[in-house]
Formats: C-alpha cells, structure tokens, sequence
C-alpha cells in the first residue's frame, strides 16, 4: 500500500527552514502542528551517514513553551517530580511532565535561560495551554507563551568541526547539556550541546524566523568536505542509542517509573508537584510493566503502527512492542517493549505477534547484546 502524500496548508505551521529541509525528502510527519521530515535517501542509507558524517535537521517542531516571572521556578517545580531548582542558568535538563495521575504529559528538554526564565523544548503534545491552566488555577504569577524559537540540529560524529568553523574552537568545549547564548551570521541563536541522536552534537534555536534560510545556508556553505547533508532523525539510530519516543515508546497512559525515566529524577524533592501522590503511591505498591529493550528474532520487521502484542507461551498477551527496527550495524531486529516486571530481566525469552507471524524474541541489555 502506498503512502499517502502530505497535504500543507496554513492550518500546519511554517518551520523557517522549510524551503531548504525539504527539498530532496522522500517522507514526512506531522509533529506539533509543524511538518517533520523523516526520511530522504532511505532509512537505512541515512543511517550510516548519520553515524559516519554530519547532518542538518529542521526539528523546527520541537517547539518551545516560555515560561518567565517571579514565580517561574516556582512552577516549573510544580510541573515535573526532577528538582529543577539544581539547574543552573545555562543548563538543559531532561524530565517528564506528569498529570495528577503520574501519567506522562511529555518528556521535554527543559533550558534555564535565566533565575525565572525557562524554555520547554517540547515532544510531540500539546503542553502550552495545559501548562496556562495550571499556573490561572493555582495562582501562579508567571507569564506562559510560544516564544517563536525554532530549533535547528546538527547531528552526527562530524558536528564539532562544521560549529567550529561557524563559531571557532571554543565551541568544542562546551560540555554536554549546556548552552550558550551567540550569533551565527549576524543572528541571535542558543547552541546546546543536545540532540536526539548518540552521535553527538548540537541544537540551534533560532530566535528570529525570518533568517532561517540564512542560518541554514551559512551551517551548509561551511560543510565544505565534510559530506553534510540534509537528515533527520533516524530510527535505527535512535533505538540503538535508546531514545525514546513520545507517543510511540510512553504516552499519558505510562508513567515514569514503568517506562525508566526514573532514572532522571529522585522522590522525595523538596517542593510540591502535580502528581506527587500518584508517583510516590505507584513506587511504593510497584509496577506491574516494565519497558525494556527486547531482540526479535527472524527478517527484518517493519516498525509497528500501533503496536506488537508480546505473548506467553499460553498466547495470551502479556505486554506490546512499541517500537521495532532491523539494525544493518548489529544484524538483527532491536525494540522496546513493555513486558511483565517478572519477564524483564535480561536473557528472558518472549514471544512477539508481527504481521508476519510470530516471531521469538528475548530481553536484552542496554548494549543489544546478541543473544
């Protein structure tokens, strides 16, 4: 069945660099109202010139929420179970939002541009106008808009020599999760040293739409010799790397200790949050799922449009495979999945329902070991 060809108008939002991102795309998305390209030469291709080289990436969706004012950190802490208040000014750290039942709003990158001023580089939800209504419902004195920033990545093993070029040697110095606040051709941007790729490298936000084209044109005429190119994000490469995805791998219907985001944050901050209760009760009864990373066996697998169902030996579902891909590096099927706490740990065999039939599969580590 062939895919259906995207249909634009000015109900989807304009990324700034629109005209040069896509421009030689084969496929697209829609994320955050804006559209994202998701492939160009083929998934596998782009892969290994990800892995191999550097690429330019309109993730213009990435969109940002702003939230500043006397009460900024304030509500910031209220949004999430990670103690914002030990980011510092020119930091960027990663944590899930959670509902009043622990569910998980999104996963954003949250910057901290100043004492009260905050950016929420978004996933794909909604998050500004559930954001608005809790700070008018609880009292909060914070202004709460879309700043029109636009990010722009480059990604891959390549990333340090083309910013270098554009913004000199010091660039390679600044540490991951950090950012600084500079100009590229005479435009005022924030490079952090972010991205959702394991090959390293960096996010542009643009602060001014207008000079897209111009900030892309002066990152691609200084990728003389180093093969650059037009990319986005990949997904072998991001499940290798094991990134997840909202709306694929966690949704409202997970919380953060089932789907591992545990690990970014401690219970027990200081400062109220929404969903406190909810989180401390779900750690205390523990859960019943947990996400792991699983091996399935057999050709190559297409990644599910909804999900896999995992099954017991009985064929009785027990758990789903949210995200699957053939890796060309490790030869073999990778995926995430939610399983059965007691099926969770690594060597466990599985049995997952593709279109092609069931296929045999086992919980690996975080490195894919073949098994």
């Amino acid at each position: 069945m062939n895919a259906p060809v995207l249909s634009l108008s000015r109900r989807l939002r304009v990324s700034p660099f629109e005209l040069r991102s896509l421009q030689g795309t084969k496929t697209a998305s829609v994320y955050n109202h804006l559209v994202l390209p998701t492939c160009y030469e083929s998934l596998e291709a782009d892969y290994w010139h990800l892995r191999e080289h550097v690429q330019l990436w309109d993730v213009a969706c990435q969109v940002q929420v702003e939230v500043s004012g006397p009460d900024a950190l304030e509500f910031m802490e209220y949004l999430t179970p990670r103690d914002v208040s030990r980011c510092a000014v020119g930091q960027c750290i990663y944590t899930p939002l959670v509902d009043e039942c622990g569910g998980i709003i999104n996963d954003p990158l949250i910057l901290r541009l100043a004492e009260d001023r905050f950016w929420i580089s978004l996933s794909d939800s909604d998050v500004l106008l559930w954001a608005k209504g809790l700070a008018l419902g609880k009292g909060f004195d914070v202004r709460i808009f879309d700043p029109d920033v636009f990010p722009l990545s480059v990604q891959g093993p390549k990333a340090d020599e083309l910013l270098s070029r554009v913004l000199g040697d010091s660039i390679r110095d600044l540490k991951f999760f950090r950012f600084i606040e500079t100009t590229i051709a005479e435009t005022p941007v924030v490079v952090a040293r972010t991205g959702w790729s394991g090959q390293g490298g960096y996010e542009i936000y643009l602060r001014e739409p207008g000079a897209g084209i111009r900030l892309w044109d002066t990152l691609a005429d200084a990728g003389d010799g180093l093969q650059l190119r037009a990319g986005c994000p990949n997904l072998i490469e991001r499940i290798e790397s094991g990134l997840l995805s909202y709306g694929n791998d966690m949704t409202l219907e997970n919380n953060p200790i089932e789907a591992g985001l545990d690990r970014f944050f401690k219970l027990g901050k200081p400062t109220d949050y929404l969903g406190r209760a909810a989180l401390e009760k779900i750690a205390a009864e523990g859960v019943s799922s947990q996400l792991a990373r699983l091996i399935i066996a057999g050709e190559p697998v297409a990644n599910p449009r909804t999900v896999y169902a995992i099954c017991n030996e009985a064929g009785e579902q027990t758990g789903a495979v949210t995200s699957a891909v053939y890796s060309p590096r490790l030869e073999c099927n990778i995926a995430f999945g939610y399983v059965p706490v007691d099926t969770a740990t690594p060597g466990t065999a599985v049995r997952v329902m593709t279109p092609a039939g069931l296929r045999e599969a086992v919980v690996t580590d975080a490195e894919w070991t073949a098994y």
